[in-house]
């Protein structure tokens, strides 16, 4: 199976996916999810084509938010948090007890879980710390460590320039 790794991912969030192994293509450590049509078009050596769902880097699998809206889709572990939260999650920060709206599935020591805004927005994912009923009592006390936020990207980019600045001086 192809995208063992990628159904293994979308496990940790309580969603059986399945894919078709003859639409889905891995190229260079990343996977891609074609339709008939695309796939005829395709050759051996891509760059992208059809949807992007993550890549293998050093054994470990990297989602793209493709992938993470294909779970939202389904019954998944996930939580909706507050609109500041929401910015200081897209910031990189991790999330409080008192700043979850609601929980669904299994929110439970050391599951993933999906972060959504007040609009359903998906704006990454992160890691339970504590189950979520034991938590009650403590709102002030951090519940999900960040994993991955949709500002990831921005952050890396300003890293990568302020490295050219200094290259550059």
């Amino acid at each position: 199976m192809k995208g063992k790794v990628i159904v293994d991912f979308a496990l940790q969030f309580g969603v059986k996916l399945v894919f078709n192994d003859d639409l889905l293509f891995q190229c260079e450590g990343r996977f891609f999810l074609l339709n008939s049509n695309v796939k005829s078009l395709v050759r051996d050596n891509f760059f992208y084509a059809g949807i992007y769902l993550g890549k293998v880097r050093s054994g470990k699998f990297f989602p793209s938010f493709n992938l993470l809206s294909m779970l939202i889709e389904h019954e998944c572990n996930r939580i909706v948090i507050d609109r500041k939260t929401s910015w200081l999650f897209i910031c990189g920060r991790n999330i409080f007890r008192n700043s979850i709206l609601q929980a669904y599935g299994k929110i439970r020591q050391k599951n993933h879980v999906l972060v959504l805004n007040e609009l359903g927005e998906c704006l990454g994912f992160g890691r339970v710390l504590a189950g979520f009923e034991e938590q009650q009592d403590n709102k002030n006390s951090v519940a999900i460590a960040n994993v991955l936020d949709i500002g990831d990207f921005l952050r890396r980019e300003r890293e990568h320039k302020n490295r050219l600045d200094i290259k550059q001086r």
